[in-house]
């Protein structure tokens, strides 16, 4: 009985801690995240090196023989899941692309209008896993020729983690499905890369990597030109009371903006930095291939001053 109650509050106090955010009168200001004026810039020499051959893409193992994934797309969509697309129409666009890659639980179904009705590639977190085998009639269908990817910590995702464990229940029983998990050798490579873009170190600011992130690393790695959808700029949440809802789908009062500064303030573990890692993203469309639609915006370059300027950008 004293456990239901404590997690009863803990419940209560997280939740308030959100409408908080959400209808407080005055937001937190936007952090002045910065882009390490001394990074290790990634290139597309070194982002084609993590491929073995073009079409064989390293750190991604088929969960059952352990094979890296073999894939490559001419062009990608890359849908997000924010409420921006709600109403969109874009479902025409997304569809046109070789590949349509998809994160999480984000459904199609329902929502064809805006979002299309492709999937060539999900990309999964291990937080999510439970969220997708609720909808597996609708999100895990080995007919649809999709290629999931998961990932998650060592401790989840090694042979006797949790989650390991979950994901070959599911490929035994559709053994069709293509499903390939992160190796804990990339998972460190992109920690690494994450420390080199922005200059922070992910463990020591006791924060995740987002879903985000490592779909964006992999369609880099997977599509000549990226197209994505539902990701606003880096400055968005610097408007007040941004009424976007964080999905396109499901119920939540929470504005994409209130969680993303929240997470962004977060000092105690079991945040993202969704802010800091948009702005490596527009950093990273000056070099690739990158283009942002829903809302529609153009990263620009940075003053030339000498200093860590942050991203400049433009669009509507």
């Amino acid at each position: 009985m004293k456990k239901c109650y404590g997690l009863l509050l803990v419940g209560i106090f997280t939740m308030g801690t959100y409408l908080l955010v959400v209808y407080t009168s005055t937001d937190p200001p936007v952090p002045q995240v910065r882009v390490s004026q001394h990074r290790v810039r990634l290139t597309k020499s070194k982002a084609s090196s993590w491929r073995s051959s073009p079409l064989t893409l390293d750190g991604y193992n088929n969960i059952v023989d352990n094979q890296p994934l073999r894939m490559h797309c001419n062009s990608c969509s890359l849908v997000m899941s924010s409420g921006h697309l709600w109403g969109s129409k874009r479902a025409e666009e997304i569809d046109r692309a070789d590949c349509v890659i998809r994160m999480n639980d984000a459904p199609t179904e329902g929502y064809e209008t805006d979002v299309g009705r492709r999937t060539s590639l999900r990309v999964v977190a291990h937080s999510s896993l439970d969220q997708l085998l609720r909808n597996r009639n609708r999100l895990l269908r080995p007919g649809q020729d999709s290629v999931y990817v998961f990932w998650g910590p060592s401790s989840l995702m090694n042979q006797q983690g949790l989650s390991y464990k979950k994901l070959r229940n599911i490929k035994k029983a559709s053994p069709q499905l293509k499903m390939y998990t992160v190796s804990q050798q990339k998972m460190q490579q992109l920690d690494r890369l994450f420390k080199d873009e922005t200059g922070m170190d992910r463990r020591m600011s006791q924060s995740w990597l987002s879903t985000g992130w490592f779909t964006m690393v992999l369609a880099i790695e997977l599509c000549n030109r990226i197209d994505v959808y539902g990701m606003a700029s880096p400055d968005f949440c610097q408007s007040p009371n941004q009424p976007v809802s964080y999905h396109y789908y499901g119920f939540s009062r929470v504005s994409e903006c209130a969680m993303y500064l929240t997470h962004e303030h977060g000092e105690r573990g079991g945040h993202h930095r969704f802010i800091t890692e948009k702005l490596v993203f527009a950093d990273w469309a000056r070099t690739f291939d990158i283009h942002f639609h829903q809302p529609d915006w153009t990263p620009v370059l940075p003053a030339q001053n000498g200093t860590t300027s942050p991203v400049t950008l433009t669009g509507s």
